[in-house]
C-alpha cells in the first residue's frame, strides 16, 4: 500500500501499515508461546517502538484494548487481519520462474497469511507444464486467460528488470488488483491498481547504512 490505506478519518500513512504487519507477526509469535494478553508498552518494547506509537497506530482504526488487561492477542490478531485484508484468501499469480520465483513458490508462509499462489507463468517453454511445490507453471502467453479462470487477485513480478514493465502491463490488462514487484525496476500502473516494490539490494543498503553510521559514531572522538 505505497500511498496509504484509507479509513473514515482519511489516508493512513504507509509507515503505519508497515508497523501493523510487524505487530501482527509479533502477536502470532506471542500466541504461539502461550501468551494471551500484552500491553502496548510490552508490544512496543519487543519491536523497538514506544507504547505511544503502538496506541497511535491502532487508534487509526478504532479501540481494541481492555482496561486493566491490555490487548488480547487473539482478538488483536483478528482485528489487524481485517484491517490488512488478510482475513480472506487472496489468489496470487507469480510471473518469472527463475531462482527467486522458485524460492517464492517454495515458501510455505504465504498460505497461513491468506495468500495462495495458484499459478506461475514463464516465457521459457522448458519450464511450462512443470509443477513446482504444487503450483502449475503456464506459458506467459496464457496469463490473461488463467487470471480470469483462476480468479487471480494479485500478481507477483519476479522477472529481470528489463521485462518488469511489460509484465506489469500484462497483469494490469488481465485484471489483477495489486502487484508485488521484486524486479529492481519501478513499474508504472494505472490508478486503481496497487503496487509495492521489494528491492532486496536496496534493503541491504539500508542495513549497511545503519552499520556504517554506528561505526562512524563510535569512531568520533568524544
Amino acid at each position: 500500500m505505497p500511498n496509504g490505506s484509507r479509513t473514515e478519518g482519511g489516508a493512513v500513512p504507509s509507515a503505519v501499515v508497515n508497523r501493523l504487519s510487524m505487530y501482527l507477526r509479533e502477536l502470532h509469535h506471542l500466541l504461539a508461546d502461550g501468551k494471551q494478553t500484552i500491553s502496548s508498552s510490552q508490544l512496543g518494547r519487543r519491536l523497538g517502538f514506544t507504547d505511544a506509537q503502538v496506541r497511535k497506530d491502532l487508534a487509526h482504526f478504532g479501540h481494541f484494548g481492555h482496561p486493566g488487561i491490555g490487548y488480547r492477542c487473539d482478538e488483536l490478531i483478528d482485528e489487524i487481519r481485517k484491517i490488512l485484508g488478510t482475513d480472506r484468501q487472496w489468489n496470487v499469480g507469480l510471473v518469472g520462474v527463475g531462482n527467486l520465483g522458485h524460492a517464492l513458490l517454495g515458501y510455505k508462509g504465504f498460505a497461513s497469511q491468506g495468500f495462495r499462489i495458484v499459478a506461475a507463468f514463464d516465457a521459457d517453454p522448458a519450464k511450462q507444464g512443470q509443477d513446482i511445490d504444487g503450483v502449475p507453471v503456464y506459458s506467459s502467453a496464457s496469463l490473461a486467460e488463467e487470471v480470469r479462470r483462476l480468479r487471480i487477485d494479485l500478481g507477483i513480478i519476479a522477472v529481470p528488470a528489463t521485462y518488469a514493465q511489460a509484465t506489469a502491463d500484462m497483469l494490469v490488462a488481465a485484471g489483477v488488483s495489486g502487484i508485488l514487484n521484486f524486479a529492481p525496476f519501478t513499474v508504472s500502473v494505472p490508478e486503481g491498481v496497487s503496487k509495492v516494490g521489494v528491492d532486496l539490494a536496496r534493503e541491504l543498503e539500508q542495513v549497511t547504512f545503519s552499520v556504517m553510521s554506528r561505526l562512524r559514531a563510535a569512531a568520533e572522538p568524544s
